[in-house]
C-alpha cells in the first residue's frame, strides 16, 4: 500500500513534483510502506537543519527547501537499491543523519528523496586487542559513547552535537569533537568505511593499521557532505577508558598569554584531552556566576588517561601556565563548562526574541593566531547591526589552533546582516591565510567562499565529482556546487 501524499503544504514548495508513482512504489519495495514517508510532518522535519537562517525562516512560516519523500533503509543492501532507483529514475538523494549540521547541508534543495539512515544504528564488532570498533553509521552519538562507557573503552570523539549527531555524520562533515587535541580528529580516528557511491555500487576500505596501496577511499568520503556517496559503516579507533581525569584552569590578564602556554605545552609533546581559551567577553557570558573572573580570559584543561602520566602532564600544564603569569582557578570553571557544554536553549531563546546569532569556526597556524582573533572580532564588530562579538580556541595543535567566534544583533534586516557578518569574517581569514572552515563544513553557507579558499583544487574535486556521479543527484548544490 502506498505512504499518503503529502498535504497542501506541499504545494507552496518552489520546486514541482518530481517523483513518479512507479519510483515510490519500487522505493516501498525496498524498505516496506512503514519506511516510506510522504506526510507533511515527515517532509518539515527532513526540510532543514540546525542553520541558523533557516530557523528564523521557519519561526516566520518559511521552509527552505521541501523534500517529496523519505526512506528510512536498514541495511547497505536497502541503501545500494534505493540508490539505484535514484538513479534509474533521476531522483536527487540527499543523506541525512541526525541533522545536526549548521550550514544548510541537509536542506534538499531540488526536493527528491531524503535518505535517513537513522535506523542502521547498531554496534558490530568490539575488537579489543586491537582498540577497534565497527558500527552502522546511523549510530547516535550519545549511544555509541555510552556503550562503549559500558565496555570499558570511550570513543574519543565528543563534539557538541553529541547527544543528536552520528557517527556517518561525523565522517561526511569531516568533524573535530572537543576531546580532540587528545584523541584526534574523526580523520584520525576512522580506520576503514564502507559506502554506497552514486550508481548503487557498494565499495569498502580494507580495516589495517596502514596501507599504502593509493587514495583511501575513507579519505575521499571525509568531508564529502553526501556528495560523492553515502556512508553504512564504519570501522574506528577506540581507547580504555581513561583511569584518571583532572580538571585544572587558569585566568590571565591577556589572550596572548594563555594562548602562548598552550602552544609551549603542545611543543612539549603532551596533548591534554581538552583545551579551551575563552576571552573576556566570553567569559562574561558563559561564566558569568564566577566573579573572581570578571575581566580575565580563561583557559581551561580537563587531563585524563593513565594515572602516572595525567600527573605528569598537570605539572607541565601547570608549570607552562604559571610562566605566562596564569593564576590557578581550580576545578569549578571545568566542571561548569562539562555541565553546560550541551546546552544550546539560550541561543534558541534569543533566536525566538528575534536575534540573529550565529558561530562561525575558522583556523590557523601560531604564527597569525593573535592577529586572525583581534582582526576577525573587529571585522563582526564593524558590521551595523552587531551588538555581540566573542571568541573562543577550542581546538589546538603544535601547528595551530581553532578560533571559534560568535556574534549577534537584533537587526533591521536579517538576512542582510547575516550575510554581512559571515562575509566580515571569510574575507578577514581569507586575507590572513586561514582556513574558513575548522570543523563545521561547507554546506550551503560557506560556498560562496569555497573557490577561493580552494584555489585550482577545487576544479579538481569538480572532476572526482562528476565522475563519479555523472547525474549530479548527490546531494545537489552543496560544498560550492550551485548557485
Amino acid at each position: 500500500m502506498m505512504a499518503d501524499k503529502a498535504g497542501p503544504l506541499k504545494e507552496t514548495f518552489p520546486h514541482p513534483p518530481r517523483l513518479s508513482d512507479a519510483f515510490l512504489e519500487e522505493v516501498e519495495k525496498v524498505v516496506g510502506s512503514a519506511d516510506l514517508k510522504t506526510s507533511e510532518a515527515e517532509l518539515i522535519a527532513h526540510s532543514r537543519d540546525f542553520w541558523p537562517l533557516s530557523q528564523i525562516w521557519f519561526l516566520k512560516g518559511k521552509i527552505p527547501a521541501l523534500p517529496e519523500a523519505v526512506a528510512y533503509p536498514e541495511s547497505t543492501q536497502e541503501v545500494a537499491k534505493i540508490v539505484k532507483l535514484s538513479a534509474k529514475y533521476n531522483v536527487p538523494i540527499v543523506p541525512y543523519g541526525g541533522g545536526t549540521g549548521v550550514l544548510g547541508g541537509a536542506v534538499p534543495l531540488f526536493g527528491g528523496l531524503v535518505v535517513d539512515i537513522k535506523k542502521m544504528n547498531e554496534i558490530l564488532e568490539v575488537n579489543d586487542k586491537s582498540l577497534l570498533v565497527k558500527v552502522q553509521a546511523g549510530i547516535n552519538g550519545w549511544r555509541y559513547e555510552e556503550a562503549l562507557n559500558s565496555l570499558g573503552y570511550t570513543g574519543g570523539h565528543i563534539p557538541q552535537s553529541l547527544p543528536s549527531s552520528t557517527v556517518g555524520g561525523w565522517i561526511a562533515c569531516r568533524a573535530a569533537g572537543q576531546f580532540s587535541t587528545k584523541y584526534g580528529k574523526i580523520e584520525d580516528l576512522v580506520v576503514s568505511v564502507e559506502a554506497v557511491m552514486p550508481d548503487g555500487k557498494v565499495v569498502k576500505s580494507k580495516t589495517v593499521p596502514r596501507s599504502s596501496t593509493g587514495p583511501r577511499l575513507e579519505q575521499l568520503l571525509l568531508g564529502s557532505e553526501g556528495i560523492l556517496g553515502i556512508i553504512t559503516e564504519a570501522t574506528l579507533h577506540i581507547f580504555p577508558f581513561p583511569e584518571k581525569r583532572v580538571l585544572l584552569s587558569f585566568a590571565f590578564d591577556e589572550l596572548e598569554r594563555p594562548l602562548e602556554a598552550v602552544r609551549k605545552i603542545l611543543r612539549r609533546g603532551f596533548f591534554p584531552a581538552v583545551v579551551r581559551i575563552y576571552d573576556e567577553a566570553e567569559v562574561s557570558l558563559h561564566f558569568r556566576n564566577l566573579k573572581e573572573l570578571e575581566g580575565k580570559s580563561l583557559l581551561l584543561f580537563v587531563l585524563e588517561g593513565d594515572a602516572k602520566l595525567t600527573d605528569l602532564e598537570a605539572e607541565v600544564v601547570a608549570e607552562e601556565c604559571r610562566k605566562e603569569g596564569g593564576s590557578f582557578n581550580g576545578e569549578e570553571p571545568v566542571k561548569h563548562w562539562l555541565k553546560t557544554r550541551f546546552d544550546v536553549h539560550l541561543l534558541a531563546e534569543m533566536v525566538k526574541a528575534g536575534a540573529v546569532i550565529d558561530t562561525i569556526e575558522i583556523a590557523t597556524t601560531w604564527d597569525k593566531a593573535t592577529e586572525l582573533y583581534h582582526r576577525t572580532i573587529e571585522s563582526l564588530q564593524a558590521v551595523d547591526g552587531t551588538v555581540h562579538a566573542s571568541g573562543h580556541f577550542s581546538h589546538f595543535y603544535q601547528d595551530g589552533a581553532c578560533l571559534y567566534l560568535t556574534f549577534g544583533g537584533f537587526p533591521t534586516s536579517p538576512e542582510e546582516y547575516y550575510w554581512q557578518a559571515w562575509g566580515a569574517v571569510m574575507e578577514t581569514t581569507l586575507k590572513l591565510g586561514g582556513t574558513i572552515s575548522h570543523h563545521h563544513g561547507v554546506g550551503l553557507v560557506r560556498a560562496k567562499w569555497i573557490h577561493e579558499e580552494l584555489g585550482e583544487y577545487f576544479e579538481v574535486l569538480k572532476k572526482i565529482k562528476s565522475a563519479i556521479d555523472p547525474l549530479k543527484i548527490f546531494n545537489p548544490g552543496k560544498l560550492g556546487w550551485g548557485e
